[in-house]
């Protein structure tokens, strides 16, 4: 089959979160399974799209209330195990990251029409689009419903939803904007009488995935209003658990690690790594270490790092150690790098990102916490137990369906219930007495690390999907 994954993020082109981490992945190991399986995204003005030699592969112009010229370009070498393509609109995609620009509704608009203009132009058809997340979701709309693209029309789309909190809504005098299509099927755009880009994908593609069975679940409960859709279009949904690289993500190859290790090697592994890392951070390596890594925003549950970090320290008689990586809000970040003088011998922090810090960290952890409000699949907690890291986890998304707690039968994580201080720091009670276990956690760590969430298996069931669309 030939699967055309069309995104706003591709790893490691352009990243904001998990999902440059799926659209990086997946259509690499879609394509070690015999099948062909492309990469279109927007052309950023960053570093990879400078560094990198492409060849114009299509040119075009559509309507957008005024007349843009595209280009489709592709990368030469074939870097990233797939074809990659990348759309540049002069005068609309000319920015340097994906999101966070006063235009975005036009710059994401315009992407998509430039690729089913682009895509309606082949001798072929592709046998499935699969589109991800909002900045995609009127793509199903117009493959079926636009005058000018009746190519594509029998096409089959995926939709897979990765964040349901950003659907992409956009106001009713806009409309003008998308091609010529038929009026009676305006509804399939509309909810609550604006256009709303998820709702639409949701209506109109073949097959709707998200990135967790609980998540889907969710959604179904709490989507921002779309609750009855979720429910109504249950039939064709289904949830499969991201996967990770497990090339990338693997302890015994990792170059980014100071000492290699494997599950039979597990204890002297990570026992060095966390010496490295402790002597950076200025931490003793004789004590548990807990990390947070990732967006400092709300959702993540970063507001309630800096009080529970303090609370435990001296719940804990100062026997833990805290060390978080990450960047966002403003005051997430002051608070933390203000937490630094008051527990300065049982904490430290990284404040930005840094992709070889963060392998460094998980092979270094002992405990990986995440006390997220929101999180549909989550790659972290897959991360830590590739690497021997036991995932302390509140109970949500996709967490629910990766972690099971070690009071449980073979359950080897740390789960809670709510996102707030106590319940983090009754879990970080939980997981010293744990630590201090050592037949116990040794055992965890060694099992936890034979885990197979590489994406060789969430690959098969996205096939699946796709053969149950022919």
């Amino acid at each position: 089959m030939e699967i055309i994954h069309v995104a706003a993020e591709c790893y490691p082109v352009a990243k904001v979160g998990g999902l440059a981490d799926v659209v990086g992945a997946l259509p690499k190991y879609l394509n070690k399974m015999g099948h062909i399986a492309k990469v279109v995204m927007p052309a950023y003005r960053n570093k990879f799209v400078r560094e990198h030699e492409w060849e114009t592969t299509h040119e075009g112009n559509f309507q957008m209330g005024v007349s843009y010229y595209y280009r489709i370009q592709r990368e030469k070498t074939n870097l990233l195990g797939f074809d990659l393509y990348i759309v540049e609109i002069p005068g609309l995609l000319e920015e340097e990251n994906p999101y966070g620009y006063w235009n975005d509704t036009h710059r994401h608009l315009g992407f998509q029409i430039a690729v089913v203009d682009w895509m309606n132009a082949w001798q072929h058809r592709p046998d499935v689009v699969h589109c991800h997340d909002h900045h995609t979701g009127l793509i199903p709309f117009m493959m079926n419903y636009c005058y000018h693209y009746n190519n594509l029309q029998n096409v089959p789309a995926v939709f897979t939803i990765h964040n349901g909190q950003y659907q992409g809504w956009i106001g009713r005098d806009l409309e003008y904007l998308i091609p010529h299509f038929d009026d009676w099927k305006r509804g399939l755009l509309l909810w609550k009488d604006t256009i709303n880009s998820m709702a639409s994908a949701v209506k109109c593609c073949w097959k709707l995935t998200t990135v967790s069975q609980n998540y889907l679940y969710e959604l179904r409960n709490n989507s921002l209003g779309l609750e009855p859709l979720f429910a109504s279009e249950g039939h064709k949904s289904v949830g499969i658990v991201n996967g990770i690289d497990a090339d990338v993500w693997n302890p015994e190859t990792d170059r980014w690690i100071d000492f290699n290790y494997n599950s039979k090697t597990v204890l002297d592994g990570k026992e060095s790594n966390k010496k490295g890392l402790c002597e950076t951070f200025q931490l003793r390596d004789d004590k548990p270490l807990f990390v947070f890594i990732g967006r400092l925003v709300a959702d993540k549950g970063a507001d309630l790092l800096a009080e529970s970090i303090y609370n435990s320290v001296k719940e804990q008689n100062g026997n833990v150690n805290f060390l978080v990586l990450g960047s966002g809000s403003n005051e997430y970040e002051d608070s933390l790098n203000d937490l630094k003088n008051f527990v300065p011998e049982n904490f430290n922090c990284y404040i930005g990102f840094n992709e070889r810090l963060a392998h460094l960290i998980y092979a270094g952890a002992d405990f990986l916490m995440m006390p997220s409000r929101v999180e549909p699949c989550g790659l972290n907690q897959l991360y830590a137990l590739r690497y021997g890291t036991i995932p302390m986890v509140r109970s949500t998304g996709g967490l629910i369906d990766t972690v099971s707690d070690f009071g449980n039968y073979e359950g080897f994580g740390i789960r809670f219930d709510q996102a707030s201080v106590w319940d983090i720091n009754y879990s970080v009670g939980r997981a010293v007495r744990l630590y201090h276990d050592k037949e116990k956690i040794n055992e965890i760590k060694n099992r936890i690390m034979t885990f197979d969430h590489s994406w060789d298996h969430a690959a098969r069931e996205y096939l699946s999907v796709y053969s149950s669309l022919r």
